[in-house]
């Protein structure tokens, strides 16, 4: 009986961490949205709005916890080395945003995952397996079609000034991989979540300072309204990501978090009239592929013939 009534409440977990996983997506792509509307200006500028709200949040999540602002013996090289990177990603994904349309910029940031399971190797030591190393390889040749290199598609129809910024997006992707890595890691030596996000939100707003000084740019009340709506719907999906993996581990739940490609594509034909090309989608296809194939063979459902090595990255 309490066998039957664990694997229920397991299935009613699941399906929590799903739908949760599913409105922190939905937070992201308007998120996106909200840095699109937001125009030209500074990336520094629209960074550090976003992180802002989340520096406010998490000091009084920390501020009401019984260990208040306490950090880990041992957690600062893993802090700063987090909050560095998960910046740097940041700025690339805003950038990448504000020149290409959301939803390319957003499903190259999804490589994320694969380019962790390579910092992992360096970082934490943990070997990569064959099927591993095929979702990267496939999400990859996916990347290839959302950006579009002369070398494959010379001759085409398609305006080569999307190049740069889809190369920023997916490095955006390799440095956000190796901040989670080192999320990772903290988690590991039992760092506080709130602390992590505190930490970064914070550091990073501090880094931002000199560059926004130096590139400052007048903004107007909507563009200002726009940064701070991109900062809100930032934590939402910060809030309900954590939320799912409370619920359920990553592993079996982490494929449905692709749905912000969907959202991007839908709000971004909506409310300003971006038709992703049939290239990008079939990019979209093979990425979301390469996720779902990790999925599986995460979760037994594709059978894996050597010893299974949960790195935690799907």
């Amino acid at each position: 009986m309490d066998s039957g009534n664990n694997r229920t409440q397991d299935s009613v977990n699941r399906k929590k961490g799903i739908v949760c996983l599913i409105i922190s997506a939905f937070s992201f792509a308007v998120m996106g949205l909200f840095i699109s509307l937001a125009g030209e200006m500074p990336v520094f500028q629209k960074a550090f709005f976003r992180n802002l709200v989340a520096v406010v949040l998490s000091i009084i999540l920390l501020a009401r916890s019984p260990e208040k602002f306490k950090i880990r013996k041992g957690s600062m090289p893993g802090l700063i080395a987090r909050a560095g990177f998960g910046t740097l990603g940041i700025l690339c994904n805003f950038y990448a945003i504000t020149k290409i349309n959301i939803a390319d910029a957003m499903i190259l940031n999804k490589l994320s995952p694969f380019f962790a399971v390579i910092a992992s190797i360096i970082i934490l030591k943990e070997i990569a397996n064959i099927r591993q190393w095929v979702a990267i390889i496939i999400a990859l040749i996916g990347a290839l079609f959302v950006v579009k290199p002369d070398f494959l598609f010379a001759g085409g129809t398609y305006d080569n000034s999307h190049i740069f910024p889809a190369l920023i997006g997916i490095f955006g992707g390799i440095v956000a991989g190796i901040a989670y890595t080192f999320l990772r890691k903290l988690r590991l030596q039992g760092e506080r979540g709130p602390v992590i996000v505190a930490f970064f939100s914070g550091f990073s707003c501090l880094l931002l300072i000199p560059f926004i000084i130096a590139t400052y740019e007048p903004i107007t009340p909507l563009q200002l309204f726009y940064c701070f709506m991109t900062g809100i719907a930032a934590c939402a999906g910060q809030l309900f990501i954590t939320t799912a993996y409370g619920y359920c581990p990553a592993k079996e739940i982490s494929v449905y978090d692709y749905s912000t490609v969907i959202f991007a594509a839908i709000l971004g034909m909506l409310f300003l009239g971006e038709f992703p090309d049939m290239l990008s989608i079939l990019g979209y296809i093979i990425i979301i592929a390469a996720s779902v194939y990790a999925y599986l063979t995460n979760n037994g459902i594709i059978p894996f013939r050597k010893k299974k090595i949960d790195t935690g990255d799907q």
